[in-house]
């Protein structure tokens, strides 16, 4: 049995600017940090007792005879994609719940690819968990998502994502001494508005026309570097909190579904008892809401906010990692051999898309 864990992310500035329709004509820019949260996958071959070859149980069970029979999209698609034709077992739980803008698709799918990978007897690099999590699901799902939730999920960490025109993507690790690091984590809340959508659906309203919001998305990648220059001056950390409400305000113009009138009503009581600035930290619509809090006010922002779940979290700095491994006894020499040989997606796994 093979057990992956897989972060969930938060993303601070640059949402929007990491889907290909965008950066491959503008290039674009991602602040954004994992979390302490996780996802975690399971899996291991099954013996041949059975009556079902594939058993996969997330918030459904499914008992499947052939891959093509599956319904859950990205564990079907990945198993297609790594040619694991025998019998599997696959075992999903989360530390957050689906479709709440923390990445945890895209966590999700790194993670499923991690963990059968080292099914197979091999490891991948987290730069090939993170370009083959995006071909999955960007070309064989056409998701319409972006492409920093799989590098994040494959990295970790507080990071700056670079998406190059040429479709190149280059990661840097944000380097902040370990204070700086505890401060701001320490002036950031995370609540969770019980609203449930799915991404995809909030990004169709916007991403098929971004051409026409050219000034926001700029604003919103600008942001990054003014938001890297308050980390780095060792400054009042007050400034990233306006900045995040300055995005906020600019991501709310990409489409009505970004925002909502409850929505809009937590935030304007964050504010008031003391919130600087925040955003929901997905395309919108729902999900976590994430704040920036000065430590005294806190306790303010988490009255005014009583009737929704305040999550405590610290930044994840591991990425995705195998965390159980224990090699069962195979059942036929074909599958032993075929385990022995385990096959990429692609011949040389780089961030740049093929």
């Amino acid at each position: 049995m093979i057990i992956s864990r897989t972060p969930f992310r938060i993303s601070f500035f640059g949402g929007g600017t990491d889907y290909p329709a965008w950066y491959r004509k503008h290039g674009g820019m991602v602040l954004a940090a994992t979390i302490d949260k996780y996802c975690y996958l399971s899996c291991r071959y099954l013996p041949p007792f059975f009556e079902h070859r594939i058993r996969i149980v997330y918030s459904k069970i499914e008992s499947c005879q052939t891959i093509d029979e599956i319904q859950h999209p990205a564990v079907r698609e990945v198993l297609r994609a790594l040619h694991i034709d025998q019998g599997v077992e696959i075992h999903h739980d989360g530390d957050l719940p689906a479709r709440s803008g923390m990445g945890t698709s895209s966590a999700f799918t790194v993670g499923l690819l991690h963990a059968l990978y080292g099914l197979k007897g091999y490891m991948p690099t987290k730069q090939q968990l993170a370009i083959e999590s995006i071909a999955i699901e960007q070309d064989q799902l056409n998701e319409t998502v972006g492409s920093q939730d799989q590098v994040l999920a494959a990295h970790g960490g507080l990071t700056q994502v670079t998406f190059q025109m040429n479709g190149q993507i280059s990661v840097a690790p944000v380097v902040l001494t370990q204070e700086r690091i505890v401060e701001l984590n320490s002036h950031l809340m995370l609540f969770y508005t019980g609203l449930k959508r799915t991404a995809a659906n909030v990004a169709e309203t916007y991403v098929h026309d971004l051409e026409a919001r050219k000034r926001q998305l700029r604003i919103m990648k600008d942001l990054v570097d003014e938001g890297l220059s308050i980390l780095n001056s060792g400054s009042n950390l007050n400034g990233f909190g306006e900045l995040l409400h300055e995005g906020w305000i600019a991501k709310r113009t990409l489409s009505a579904m970004v925002s909502n009138s409850e929505v809009d009503l937590i935030y304007e009581r964050a504010r008031k008892a003391g919130a600087l600035g925040g955003k929901l930290t997905g395309a919108g619509g729902g999900g976590f809401l994430l704040l920036f809090v000065s430590p005294d006010c806190q306790e303010d922002v988490r009255k005014a906010l009583q009737d929704l779940i305040c999550v405590p979290f610290k930044f994840d700095f591991t990425g995705s990692q195998v965390i159980f491994c224990d090699r069962e006894e195979d059942y036929s020499s074909s599958a032993r051999a075929r385990q022995m040989a385990p096959r990429p997606m692609f011949k040389e796994a780089s961030l740049v898309r093929p």
